[in-house]
């Protein structure tokens, strides 16, 4: 029996309904034009019988493992933004024929700067998405396994702040997010595992908290004294501990945005830093649609940086680089070798200052994870 095409009762699109080769078929072709939805039908009925013969892997869509892609478990905001923005590029392109050659081509189509693009962005908004998909699929057989080649990224350096630069970063940031600042130089923990962070998981009397890594792993994180000042400061003891401020009161919680790397406060740390003294450039540009320019502070400093402050100035005090990588919740030695010996003695004094250590603080274990 082959695919019909039929009309239901109060619905605007036609629908095609019908077996092909023992597979039952009832869906919406998602236009109501009849010479579209027959373009539909002809497309459907190949697309299942070519599946039949051999396999699905020959047939299977961007689209269509996407949608299993999705259901499978639940997804990150940012990752199914990402997903949204390849599938009007990818779409209903069959896995099979997704090479690199269209990989390279898609950048031009999906990012801003097209091919002039950084290699970073590049990799973060298409190549890494799009290998998640297909390992996924890759599993079920609906495709070879990705083996793309992506741009290189050029090494750059780990920028860390001193403790007189932290100190003129927080007093130079607006109010709200002072407390959000001290709380990652004081924990090293990532922008989204702060910003996700719930009042439920916080224990200021135990000065310790629990968050959640990128990777959907648990990580018990230590609070010294000047991070659980900068929490009592709080007003609010549920939901979201760092809340955005809006003109019209307090909102939930940056999580609620749907960033997770930084954006939810970059125009305040943009003035932060440069209130602060803190390096950076001013990118000048003419917004579409606009005559007039437009000028903005672009700091070399990123929030993440405050994770490496943070790094570094664990191993200034303790020297133990097993603790820093337990406490740091990194996977491997290579990483946080990075940050041993990056801040010099020099400055060991004033890091227990700035983080309100006493002397009973003499070890690792007092400000990290377990």
């Amino acid at each position: 029996m082959s695919l019909k095409i039929i009309s239901r009762k109060g619905r605007e699109y036609l629908y095609v309904r019908g077996t092909v080769c023992g597979k039952s078929i009832f869906e919406s072709t998602g236009t109501s034009d009849p010479k579209q939805a027959e373009a539909y039908r002809a497309k459907r009925e190949s697309e299942l019988w070519t599946a039949s013969v051999f396999g699905a892997r020959a047939v299977v869509t961007f689209s269509s493992a996407v949608e299993a892609y999705l259901k499978a478990e639940e997804r990150s905001d940012t990752t199914k933004d990402y997903l949204m923005r390849l599938l009007m590029h990818f779409g209903r392109m069959k896995l099979s024929t997704i090479t690199q050659e269209t990989v390279d081509q898609s950048y031009r189509y999906l990012l801003r700067d097209g091919d002039n693009a950084a290699a970073a962005t590049k990799v973060r908004g298409v190549l890494t998405p799009l290998k998640a998909v297909l390992e996924f699929a890759a599993v079920r057989q609906w495709c070879d396994r990705p083996a793309f080649k992506g741009p290189s990224i050029p090494k750059t350096r780990s920028i860390f702040l001193r403790p007189e630069e932290a100190t003129r970063l927080v007093e130079a940031a607006s109010p709200h997010i002072r407390p959000l600042l001290i709380f990652l130089i004081g924990t090293g923990c990532r922008m989204s595992e702060a910003i996700e962070l719930d009042w439920r998981y916080v224990d200021i009397r135990g000065a310790s908290a629990v968050v959640w890594q990128k990777q959907g792993n648990e990580r018990h994180v230590g609070l010294v004294p000047r991070v659980i000042e900068a929490l009592r400061s709080l007003p609010d003891r549920d939901g979201p501990v760092f809340r955005p401020r809006y003109k019209r009161g307090i909102g939930r919680g940056y999580a609620d945005k749907g960033r997770v790397s930084g954006g939810q406060i970059k125009a305040a740390w943009s003035v932060a830093c440069r209130k602060a003294g803190l390096p950076g450039h001013m990118r000048v540009w003419t917004p579409k649609g606009a005559t007039k320019e437009k000028t903005v502070f672009v700091p070399d400093v990123t929030p993440h940086d405050l994770r490496h402050t943070w790094a570094s100035w664990h191993y200034c005090l303790y020297r133990d680089i097993l603790a820093l990588k337990e406490d740091g919740g990194w996977a491997t030695m290579g990483i946080v070798a990075r940050y041993a010996k990056k801040m010099p003695d020099a400055y060991r004094e004033e890091i227990r200052a700035w983080w309100r250590l006493s002397e009973r603080h003499g070890s690792g274990t007092d400000i990290g994870a377990k």
